[in-house]
């Protein structure tokens, strides 16, 4: 019965936090939010959010833990991965283009998703070749796909015979990994 009552309460304090952050008190609701989590620790809506709560005062590393723990408590709940993203592409474009894709993986539907990630692509497009490389070069895939030995033997025998290159883009997963590598500025064609 206690454990039902701390559980009622905590749906109380998220809804006293949810009317704060319609009004635009954002530190306020913030701590309707800390309550609510104190009595359920394991809803991983109050956690998405106050994350949108400390996004809207510019707290983005604190937005950030809130989200990863929002999407630790229910890897299946969207808004989680839409308000990561959200703080992720102001610095960090191709780490927000991840995140939205995996939103959509789980709705392709999902406007927001869609919306976001071709921000970030076109975000990525207008960087400069030179730091949109840089920038991929911290990319784990990227790095993944650099770091096999049959894609650099295929990198390398690309370079030296266009023939070659046809050849080895007839297979998909080769075709999959040098567009990953032209998307990202590391490979330049033309």
């Amino acid at each position: 019965k206690q454990w039902y009552q701390r559980r009622v309460r905590a749906q109380e304090e998220k809804a006293k936090g949810n009317d704060k952050f319609k009004q635009g008190k954002y530190a306020e609701a913030i701590e309707f939010y800390n309550e609510a989590i104190k009595r359920n620790p394991s809803d991983h809506v109050p956690f998405s959010n106050r994350a949108a709560c400390y996004t809207k005062l510019m707290e983005f590393g604190l937005a950030m833990q809130d989200c990863d723990k929002c999407i630790e408590l229910n890897p299946t709940f969207i808004k989680g991965y839409l308000r990561k993203a959200a703080v992720l592409k102001i610095d960090k474009p191709a780490e927000a283009k991840a995140v939205y894709e995996k939103a959509l993986e789980l709705d392709p539907t999902n406007a927001e998703a869609r919306q976001g990630l071709q921000h970030c692509a076109q975000s990525l497009r207008n960087l400069k070749p030179e730091d949109r490389a840089k920038l991929a070069m911290n990319d784990p895939e990227i790095q993944q796909i650099l770091q096999d030995p049959s894609m650099q033997v295929i990198l390398e025998q690309m370079q030296k015979d266009p023939a070659a290159a046809q050849e080895h883009l007839k297979n998909a997963a080769v075709r999959d990994k040098f567009m990953k590598l032209v998307e990202s500025g590391i490979v330049r064609v033309g």
